[in-house]
């Protein structure tokens, strides 16, 4: 039996997890970690290398522990992390400053790049499919202008799930799908724009190589992860994008939610399709070759309620610790007999996506009532599993407009889809057939797939999607709810409109903003 091993680098947690080569899970180990705003830097969210590389081989070792494997029975590891996430590194390899995907400390830069380029964010996202909401190269910036010490010793950059890559193997090299979110790339040819960086006064020569997904780069150099030295170590991806091979999401017209630390929305697209003109949405590599994604993002769904979760229910976090359940799935359970629209109770976090222009109201519930028997923690808490979806819905709404594709069917994953009501829930806003994968894990399989392909154990990733994926449980819409969720949608979107207005105005505080909105 030969085993893959997959580092799943997320916003909010990073987990090893070992695979079979018929892709049934073996063990995991999961580690939360945090990104901590700098101090004096605002809206800042930095990425501690050294830290958090314990956490990666503390993961490793846990898992090879759970599996009864040592280092040495792994035939191949990969690696898939939050995207956006950039590594700089020195000549040497060596890091010298990271952040997390949604560090938004570049504002001042992305204005200075708007008003003293005219027309160049336009330009670069027909190319890339990518703002500078989420780029590297306003941050690259950043960089230059407050830590030029740090700036002139650059020679690298790379993305979170790389640098995994690059400490286990010592290259330094990116794919389509992750780099791709730098926004310094382009769609057509899947490889970095270099002149992008040279346009705007920045370095160009930083570009590591990029390698299709499923490359096999070298092996494990690194004894301390806890491998062995005749592990392979191979090409990853972004985890959107690793996450829907791991759904079997790997043709043209397929379309997957991942349910995270943030929500999804993907779409398959061709390579040579063009990103709308709007800029309402993002476009990305797919980790096959030929084809993108046309992308939606609902901001902090996973941790907004894992938020109200650590703030109001220890209760029932004791009670799930009795039960030896998930305190998520006793909450359903106590929330499951609630009607659609949660009596009522408007939540307003994150906002559908609007690319050109992203930012969020202040986080709130809205239309409370003085009633305990309909207005507790349980109609809030199925309030906020409604507003993840509602927003799915709108942001796939968005790519059935600029793609002119209809969808009736979605493969759903993540963390999650592990709920059945948050699923069935899903299936009556959307109006849409839900599939669950039996291995809810999508993006640490998919990694698993590119580094199965590493070493000739699957063919390529396509195959490996098809001739893995196993689906346990369908969601079929119950009409009569979908009906009622298009005023309570209409409903959202006035509100959330109002909201942003507060904003505008001062009077609340957003709880995201883009660099330059």
């Amino acid at each position: 039996m030969k085993y893959l091993m997959a580092i799943d680098a997320g916003t909010g947690s990073v987990r090893a997890v070992i695979f079979d080569e018929f892709g049934n899970q073996i063990s995991s180990s999961q580690k939360e970690w945090t990104h901590l705003e700098e101090e004096g830097v605002f809206a800042s969210m930095s990425f501690d290398f050294r830290k958090n590389w314990d956490l990666v081989c503390l993961c490793i070792k846990e898992s090879l522990h759970v599996a009864s494997l040592r280092g040495e029975d792994i035939t191949a590891i990969s690696a898939t992390s939050m995207r956006e996430g950039i590594v700089l590194y020195d000549k040497n390899g060596v890091e010298l400053w990271a952040v997390a995907n949604v560090d938004a400390r570049a504002d001042k830069e992305v204005r200075f790049l708007k008003e003293n380029f005219k027309g160049i964010e336009e330009e670069f996202y027909t190319i890339s499919g990518q703002t500078f909401a989420l780029g590297a190269l306003p941050r690259i910036l950043w960089l230059k202008n407050n830590c030029p010490e740090i700036y002139k010793k650059v020679a690298k950059i790379s993305m979170i799930g790389d640098w995994v890559l690059a400490r286990l193997s010592g290259i330094i090299a990116t794919d389509p799908s992750n780099g791709g979110t730098t926004g310094i790339f382009s769609l057509k040819n899947r490889d970095w724009v270099s002149d992008m960086a040279k346009k705007v006064g920045l370095k160009d020569d930083i570009f590591p190589p990029t390698l299709e997904t499923g490359t096999l780069m070298g092996s494990v150099t690194c004894t301390k992860s806890g491998l062995g030295k005749n592990t392979k170590v191979v090409m990853g991806g972004g985890d959107v994008q690793l996450g829907s091979a791991g759904l079997g999401v790997v043709d043209v017209g397929q379309v997957a939610i991942l349910g995270g630390s943030f929500w999804q929305q993907i779409v398959n697209i061709k390579s040579q399709t063009l990103p709308p003109q709007n800029m309402s949405i993002r476009v990305n590599p797919h980790v096959i070759e030929g084809q993108s994604q046309a992308e939606g993002i609902t901001f902090f769904s996973g941790l907004v309620m894992r938020w109200f979760r650590d703030s109001f229910c220890d209760l029932e976090k004791q009670e799930a610790k009795n039960q030896g359940i998930n305190t998520y799935a006793l909450l359903e359970n106590r929330a499951k007999d609630i009607p659609a629209g949660s009596y009522g109770i408007i939540p307003i976090f994150s906002d559908s996506m609007k690319y050109g222009k992203w930012y969020h109201a202040s986080p709130s519930f809205l239309n409370l009532s003085l009633d305990p028997l309909i207005c507790n923690k349980y109609s809030m808490f199925k309030s906020l599993q409604e507003n993840a979806c509602i927003v799915s819905a709108i942001n796939l709404e968005k790519i059935e407009k600029f793609t002119g594709m209809k969808f009736d069917e979605i493969v759903f994953a993540g963390g999650a889809s592990k709920g059945s009501l948050w699923s069935q829930t899903l299936a009556d806003v959307t109006g849409c057939k839900i599939k669950i994968p039996k291995v809810t894990e999508a993006t640490a399989l998919g990694a698993s797939m590119a580094a199965g392909v590493g070493v000739g154990i699957y063919k390529d990733m396509a195959t490996a999607a098809k001739e893995l994926v196993i689906w346990d449980k369908i969601y079929e819409p119950n009409m009569q709810n979908f009906e009622l969720y298009k005023s309570i949608k209409k409903r959202w979107k006035d509100a959330y409109a109002k909201q942003l207005e507060l904003v505008d105005e001062g009077v609340t505080t957003s709880m995201w903003k883009a660099p330059g909105v």
